[in-house]
């Protein structure tokens, strides 16, 4: 049985409702990807992930993930307890409320460490902390709820 947490969020974007988001966090069965995102909502997500990396913070992104689909975001074998997500709607606005500053940019990226965002031309977005509780495989479903 999937040991699951669950987080509360939501987001309103121009000329759409606000719909809260419900973020389920669970330990995956065996699968080809190590950390998939699964897009439960009825928008399409653009997605950011932040993890350490050789002993420094680094974020990548972005993976689009229309509704009712997944993203394997992290292809190898988890190292890190904890990995840092941040997602954003199609008009570019945050639909998470994540309180962990990191660096991300409006093109596909890929960032070393997560100070000083702004002077590297680069934008300081609040990403949500996942405890995959050292485990190997780990998928995190976003869901609309109403």
């Amino acid at each position: 049985m999937p040991l699951c947490g669950v987080m509360r969020g939501g987001y309103a974007a121009p000329m759409i409702r606000a719909l809260p988001l419900l973020i389920g966090l669970c330990l995956a069965t065996p699968a080809a990807a190590e950390f998939a995102v699964c897009n439960q909502s009825f928008d399409v997500v653009n997605v950011a992930i932040g993890q350490d990396v050789e002993g420094a913070f680094q974020t990548e992104g972005w993976w689009t993930i229309g509704p009712n689909q997944c993203a394997n975001v992290i292809k190898e074998e988890l190292t890190s307890r904890y990995i840092y997500l941040y997602a954003q709607d199609v008009f570019g606005q945050p639909i998470l409320n994540g309180t962990t500053q990191m660096c991300v940019s409006p093109r596909k990226f890929s960032i070393r460490g997560i100070s000083e965002c702004w002077s590297r031309g680069d934008i300081s977005a609040g990403f949500i902390e996942v405890d995959t509780l050292k485990t190997q495989r780990w998928t995190l479903f976003l869901a609309a709820t109403q």
